[in-house]
C-alpha cells in the first residue's frame, strides 16, 4: 500500500526537471479490492504527475537553526539623524537597535528614525523580541516534542498549547504565492 510522502501546497524540488514546484494535488491510484491506494502521484502543475521518488522536500527552517538562526542578535548603530543631546530621552542616547541575522553583521531588521524617535522603548522591545525569536521557536519545538512523545500524559492545557504551536509552525513553513501577473 502507498502512503503520501508530501502534502498539498508543500514546496518540492522536481529532480527530473530541475526546478522548484508546489504540490497542487495529491493523486491516489486505487485498485479494486484494496482499502488503501496502491500508488500515489503528485500534480505540481508541470504537465504531468510525478512519483515521490522524483521529488525532494524543501529543507525546513528548523534543520538550519544551529547555523542560520543562532546569529540573530541586537547591535547598536550610531544615530545619524539626531545629536546625542537631542535624544537624551532614548534608552541608549545616540544609538538605535539593529537586529542582524547573519554572522557578517548584515541582514535583519532596522527601524525608521522617525518611528524610533516617536517610541524608542517600543522599538527596543521589538529588537529584543526579534533577536530572541529563534530561541523561543526552539522552546516551542521542545513543547511539541514533549507532547508528541507522551500524548496520554500531557495535561490538556499543554496539549492546547501544542495545537497553537502547530498552527504557528504551519504559518512559518508556508510559501507565499507568486504575485499575479509575474
Amino acid at each position: 500500500m502507498a502512503k503520501t510522502v508530501f502534502q498539498k501546497n508543500q514546496r518540492v524540488w522536481v529532480e527530473s526537471i530541475g526546478c522548484w514546484a508546489t504540490i497542487e494535488k495529491i493523486v491516489p491510484i486505487w485498485a479494486k479490492g484494496f482499502d488503501e491506494p496502491v500508488r500515489v502521484t503528485y500534480d505540481v502543475g508541470l504537465g504531468r504527475e510525478f512519483q515521490a521518488a522524483e521529488l525532494k522536500a524543501e529543507d525546513k527552517a528548523d534543520g538550519r537553526e544551529g547555523d542560520a538562526l543562532s546569529n540573530w542578535r541586537v547591535l547598536r548603530a550610531r544615530n545619524k539623524w539626531q545629536q546625542e543631546g537631542d535624544c537624551a530621552h532614548h534608552p541608549h542616547p545616540g544609538t538605535y537597535p539593529v537586529v542582524v541575522t547573519d554572522a557578517n553583521d548584515w541582514g535583519g531588521w532596522r527601524t525608521p528614525g522617525a518611528e524610533y524617535d516617536r517610541d524608542p522603548y517600543k522599538m527596543e522591545y521589538q529588537a529584543r523580541l526579534i533577536a530572541s525569536a529563534p530561541r523561543l521557536h526552539a522552546i516551542a519545538r521542545e513543547v511539541l516534542t514533549l507532547v508528541a512523545d507522551h500524548p496520554e500524559d500531557a495535561p490538556p492545557a499543554l496539549t492546547a498549547l501544542a495545537q497553537k504551536i502547530v498552527a504557528i509552525e504551519r504559518y512559518l513553513q508556508e510559501m507565499p504565492a507568486a504575485a499575479p501577473g509575474t
